[in-house]
């Protein structure tokens, strides 16, 4: 009985557009911009140009950490013995916590919002999980555990 699972969910964030996409918008601001400088440069203000490369530098950067952030995810597991939570970082190093659920509250800041986080606390430990989910996605994922963590109590 002890290893039943009563809950078993990997948390992920919301996948950004596909490298494709990202391409295709990245090559369609390059051309703008090499359009402006080219335009830039016949009128002699040809100081313009490494700003346009900042800007294309600075987008795809940005397009880059997006991807990567996306790697992340928590799997938690939850038995009538253990509650563990283990983060993947986008590098893949897996850091792993293990709580007892009979001590586990579950605290969700209200109203939930992009701001609210979801805590974990016991025994005077606190630990946040799914601060990348949508505050609908946060708020049900709270509720679910709520249940599983009631279930795993009345299982002992």
């Amino acid at each position: 009985m002890s290893d039943t699972v009563l809950l078993d969910t990997v948390l992920k964030p919301a996948p950004p557009m596909s490298p494709r996409a990202l391409s295709s918008i990245l090559g369609i601001v390059i051309a703008m911009n090499a359009a402006f400088a080219i335009y830039f440069v016949s009128k002699g203000a040809w100081p313009m140009m490494p700003f346009m490369g900042v800007d294309i530098a600075l987008l795809a950067w940005a397009f880059r950490a997006s991807t990567r952030a996306a790697k992340r995810e928590e799997h938690v597991v939850l038995t009538p013995s253990l509650l563990n939570i283990a983060r993947k970082s986008p590098e893949g190093a897996v850091n792993e916590v293990a709580l007892n659920p009979y001590w586990v509250r579950v605290h969700l800041d209200e109203p939930p919002g992009r701001a609210s986080q979801l805590t974990l606390w016991s025994h005077g430990k606190s630990v946040r999980i799914g601060s990348f989910l949508p505050p609908l996605e946060r708020q049900s994922f709270a509720e679910r555990l709520k249940g599983a963590l009631y279930l795993a109590r009345t299982a002992l």
